[in-house]
């Protein structure tokens, strides 16, 4: 059974792109199989994956319709260019040095699908040839997912408030929220426990209506879950966030506890406490907690693997500049393990119920 996590939040610069990269290859590590899904049209994650350096690469990007589809534009094109062919599973390349990690490339084709998109989410009950659309994306995934054989499916969203993030996010099984301890991620708290209740809102009704389930790409009946926040990109001094940070991380977490859940409690998006317990940690604190990559980052790009499997040839340090290094890489793969561990967990979880 495949499991669908969007990495979702409209506040941008929260690194949802390195986190869905570094947490799907550690996933990826503990024996799953899993599908990156590149849906921001900056096409972020395809670059860092796959890079620009070869005409194969070059295509995924840009597309060529030539053959099987290569991007998710192209995979979506039978749904929103009324071709006469039906969707297919899109050609996904391993990701290099990890042979159970995959990636559906971006395109930046994809932003001129979302006004078409809005429109069919509003009038999909009254105008018949808009009834396929709504219910394509996860359709999409799905036959991608089937294809390859995927335990779990990670897909990094833009951030805006548009019809193609509401249709990843509720028709996604499980949601998490990147932030950045600042002002602006705890407006966006306030902003996302308005928001997402509205669009829970639609998607439950569009899954009940008929046009939409007669579709050739039926609208899905799924029941999206908050599985947790992550926090990152914090000053750390000795080891802890500084003060100044930590003061944010604060507020972040009473926003979480005391607005933000209880919003996604009222409209069934929150998972049973057990599931949480289950899988060691609680939806009130963050799933994963870091500090900023700093240099690490810039390497990471570079070389295409996440920063914790960054070797020194790869780093071009020694000495004790370089054994800081690897004790920097060592603490970000042993925080990626745990949230990997824990979103496994909760899947686990979910799956012993629902069997």
């Amino acid at each position: 059974m495949t499991t669908i996590i969007s990495l979702f939040n409209h506040k941008g610069g929260v690194s949802k792109t390195t986190t869905a990269f570094n947490l799907g290859w550690m996933i990826a590590k503990k024996e799953k199989n899993v599908l990156l899904v590149d849906c921001d049209p900056q096409c972020n994650l395809t670059g860092m994956v796959l890079g620009l350096e070869n005409e194969y690469n070059t295509d995924s990007i840009q597309g060529n319709f030539r053959g099987r589809a290569k991007n998710i534009y192209e995979g979506l094109s039978p749904a929103f260019e009324s071709r006469p062919s039906l969707i297919e599973a899109v050609e996904c390349p391993q990701v290099p040095g990890n042979d159970r990690l995959r990636l559906l490339p971006g395109h930046i084709g994809l932003a001129e699908y979302e006004v078409t998109l809005g429109i069919a989410q509003e009038l999909s009950g009254t105008l018949m040839t808009l009834r396929n659309l709504p219910g394509s994306l996860r359709y999409l995934i799905d036959k991608t997912s089937d294809h390859y054989g995927i335990d779990v499916v990670i897909i990094d969203m833009s951030p805006s408030l548009g019809a193609v993030n509401q249709n990843l996010l509720v028709t996604s099984d499980l949601f998490l929220v990147p932030m950045h301890p600042d002002y602006f991620s705890n407006m966006a708290v306030k902003s996302l426990s308005s928001v997402l209740p509205k669009w829970k809102a639609w998607g439950t009704a569009a899954s009940q209506l008929t046009v939409l389930q007669e579709a050739e790409y039926p609208f899905p009946k799924i029941d999206p879950k908050y599985l947790g926040y992550i926090i990152q990109k914090y000053r750390p001094r000795g080891g802890y966030p500084s003060r100044a940070f930590q003061e944010w991380i604060d507020q972040l977490e009473t926003a979480i506890d005391t607005t933000f859940i209880p919003a996604m409690s009222n409209c069934n998006l929150m998972l049973s406490e057990s599931i949480y317990e289950a899988s060691g940690y609680s939806p009130r604190e963050p799933i994963l907690q870091m500090p900023d990559f700093n240099s690490l980052i810039a390497r990471s790009q570079e070389h295409r693997v996440p920063i914790f499997e960054l070797t020194p040839a790869q780093l071009e340090q020694a000495g004790s500049v370089l054994e800081n290094t690897q004790a920097s890489q060592k603490a970000f793969f042993e925080l990626f393990s745990t949230a990997a561990n824990r979103v496994i967990g909760a899947i686990d979880a979910i799956n012993a119920i629902s069997s």
